[in-house]
């Protein structure tokens, strides 16, 4: 089953593009970008995945400001062709590879209209490849890239609009691909254990450099994958994007600490500590400004779950007030807080990305689902 992407030099495995390198059910390819204003008036996300052994494609555009959540969702049948980056009324272009990426968003009844252009503003970082593997099943598997970045566009959700032109709004992105769980579960087989699952994700952009941290840990505290980078900033227009000479700074180990809000599974502040190999701890101090529901994304969601096939097309919009909503109900775990960055004298802005489920010894979580003393 030949496709246009077939005409380019891309191939991995002998068959057609068409053709997924695992037969797993949970493969997939997906983008995902935030945006923000430092000072917390914006704060936007997208994503877009593509579910090859599903032949689902979806999309969500996400939006906060004055407390309120607005979300637009896309599902349908994945296209043949890869290049093919749209469904319904988001699409991705990739107008010059790891350097400017294009959102367009045309669904003004349901109150969305979007032209965005993400432009990097440094190279791309590879994280360590994602591999779990609990017994002897693979659970993750795969690769991801992240970019720090500035936005210009517009937005316009229901009655209002930013100009992104004369506004500093700066953002982060990432692409990603392997296998993770997606879609509805498939029957059959012995039952799993009680889930459990920790993870931090913190890239933050300064002004003359960004730093990145991850790390998913067992209930016990041990991480199965753990990152920390300081990242440089390009220097030019034409300054590369990937290759020789525009790594990040290694380190030598990285850690954390978070003061977790009684009563929730979400921070009320945190710490990143970067350790070089040469030099002292490089500590960053987190404060969060507000938070998004990566629900409005369809992490966690009951409905608009990644890779579930809801026919040939399907589109709908959301929202609900962040006040109001229950920070142990399973499907608000999932967030990233938009997070005021002190790094000595550095001021940055960045996100605090968190999923706690089930028990996390060093954070003192005990149960599926119970908050912070």
């Amino acid at each position: 089953m030949l496709s246009p992407a077939d005409d380019f030099p891309i191939h991995q495995t002998p068959e057609p593009a068409a053709f997924y390198g695992s037969p797993s059910r949970n493969a997939y390819d997906r983008y995902f970008f935030n945006g923000y204003s430092p000072d917390g008036e914006l704060f936007f996300a997208v994503a877009m995945g593509l579910y090859p052994n599903r032949q689902v494609i979806d999309s969500s555009i996400s939006v906060v400001a004055g407390g309120v959540q607005r979300s637009l969702h896309a599902s349908g049948r994945a296209p043949l062709d890869r290049f093919h980056t749209e469904v319904g009324p988001i699409r991705v272009e990739v107008d010059e590879p790891l350097r400017r990426l294009r959102v367009v968003v045309n669904d003004p009844d349901r109150g969305f209209m979007a032209d965005l252009v993400f432009s990097a503003r440094t190279p791309v970082v590879e994280e360590p490849r994602f591999t779990h593997r609990p017994g002897s099943l693979v659970t993750f598997d795969y690769t991801r890239l992240c970019q720090w970045g500035t936005w210009s566009g517009s937005l316009t959700v229901d009655d209002q609009t930013w100009d992104l032109g004369t506004s500093e709004v700066i953002g982060t992105r990432d692409r990603s691909w392997g296998i993770r769980p997606v879609g509805e579960r498939d029957p059959g087989g012995a039952p799993g254990s009680d889930p459990q699952f920790f993870w931090l994700w913190s890239p933050i952009n300064f002004d003359d450099c960004c730093t990145h941290f991850d790390s998913n840990e067992y209930a016990d505290g041990r991480p199965w994958h753990r990152f920390g980078a300081i990242v440089p900033i390009l220097d030019g227009p034409d300054a590369p994007v990937c290759g020789p000479g525009t790594e990040p700074e290694p380190m030598r180990d990285a850690n954390w600490s978070v003061d977790w809000e009684p009563g929730t599974r979400r921070a009320r502040a945190a710490t990143i500590e970067l350790e070089p190999w040469r030099g002292e701890v490089e500590r960053i101090e987190l404060e969060p400004i507000l938070t998004f529901q990566m629900l409005g994304l369809g992490y966690l969601h009951p409905e608009w779950n990644h890779g579930n096939w809801h026919g040939e097309l399907e589109v709908a919009d959301e929202s609900w007030a962040l006040a109001d909503l229950d920070p142990l109900d399973h499907r608000h775990l999932h967030v990233q807080q938009l997070v005021r960055a002190t790094w000595g004298d550095r001021v940055g802005t960045g996100v605090l990305e968190q999923l706690a489920i089930g028990p996390h010894e060093p954070s003192g979580l005990t149960g599926l689902l119970d908050g912070a003393g």
